[in-house]
């Protein structure tokens, strides 16, 4: 006799809830109701489905598992960016966060930065979350969850508010959470749910060279940035350890072989401290940079207690950038987010005062 095991509803795609709810003897309308309620209006709980009857309901409750992210904390920036930790069922903590940016014409743009995993096994020397080390994966409900729920709770103040941007460079690295993320993707991009696009999704990797290639046949239209932060082997194994299973020359292969695939442009990430935003530096990485299919983002580094990093002067920043576009390469230097608050690139981690 097997034993019947509740499914995560925030994973479940359409389809998949229609599936449940013919095994269960319930019409396929309620599948789509129950989708809608979840993933186009973010409820929380089972009694917020007013189309939905009770004895429906508990009928679903016996295959479905509803499990909201518990908000233990949220800081706000001086520039109105959002930083939530959530406590997870097990009790294990993710923080993400919310960027808002205005625009002159069209409609606003609501960023929400992703955690993938628990913590992070890559241990980038620059970065917070791999302080903290890795706990485990994060389960596609969860992934999701962390959107859902901040559309929950913005709505609580702005009923209208909608999340127009995805960008997975929240705590570890999406790559090594390959299959549960491009199935939060599949989810998000729905379009009876929250419908984002496909185009304003984006991936960060520090350079998971056979997830470059896969992601690039499985899901060619959502963005890649890759964290490049060095133009030598040496300086970037120390930097981003992963680099000693794939270095550059890899690397750099695979980002060949994804524009090829994808027709589309890669983000290199670029952190700069006061140590390596130099002339010379800026130099080998525009000759490395040379024929790829993309654009150099320069991010001065944030302060991260432990790391011994030094942000560089504005001026230095300014000269960098100077030397890639005079080599033919696209640049900008990113705007900076939530740093007064810890929310800001490779600040996050899941420390907490009770």
């Amino acid at each position: 006799m097997s034993i019947m095991v509740n499914i995560e509803l925030r994973g479940c795609s359409e389809d998949e809830l229609i599936k449940i709810c013919k095994e269960i003897g319930l019409k396929r309308f309620r599948a789509i109701q129950l989708f809608q309620w979840v993933q186009q209006k973010a409820v929380r709980t089972w009694e917020e489905m007013k189309n939905i009857g009770e004895r429906d309901r508990q009928t679903l409750r016996s295959r479905l598992s509803l499990y909201p992210l518990e908000k233990v904390r949220e800081q706000r920036s001086k520039d109105g960016t959002r930083k939530y930790l959530f406590r997870l069922e097990d009790s294990e903590t993710i923080e993400c966060v919310l960027m808002d940016y205005a625009r002159t014409s069209s409609r606003d743009r609501h960023t929400v930065c992703v955690s993938t995993q628990v913590g992070c096994a890559v241990g980038c020397a620059f970065c917070a979350t791999g302080l903290e080390g890795f706990r485990r994966n994060l389960s596609i409900g969860e992934i999701v969850g962390q959107v859902l729920d901040i559309t929950h709770l913005v709505r609580q103040e702005d009923p209208d508010f909608q999340v127009t941007n995805i960008v997975f460079m929240g705590m570890g690295e999406p790559l090594l959470n390959y299959d549960q993320v491009l199935q939060a993707i599949q989810l998000l991009n729905q379009a009876q749910g929250l419908n984002i696009g496909m185009r304003r999704m984006t991936i960060s990797t520090c350079g998971v060279v056979p997830q470059i290639i896969q992601l690039a046949k499985d899901n060619p239209q959502v963005g890649l940035a890759v964290s490049l932060h060095a133009s030598q082997d040496e300086v970037r194994n120390k930097l981003i350890p992963m680099n000693r299973r794939y270095p550059l020359t890899q690397l750099m292969e695979a980002c060949q072989e994804y524009t090829q695939i994808t027709h589309r442009r890669i983000t290199f990430e670029v952190a700069l401290t006061a140590e390596n935003a130099k002339r010379e530096e800026a130099e080998a990485l525009a000759k490395l940079l040379k024929g790829q299919f993309g654009h150099v983002n320069l991010i001065p580094v944030n302060p991260v207690a432990g790391t011994g990093m030094e942000r560089p002067k504005p001026e230095l920043i300014r000269r960098f950038a100077q030397v890639l576009e005079d080599a033919g390469i696209s640049v900008s230097s990113r705007e900076e987010r939530g740093a007064d608050i810890d929310a800001a690139c490779g600040q996050l981690r899941r420390q907490w005062e009770g």
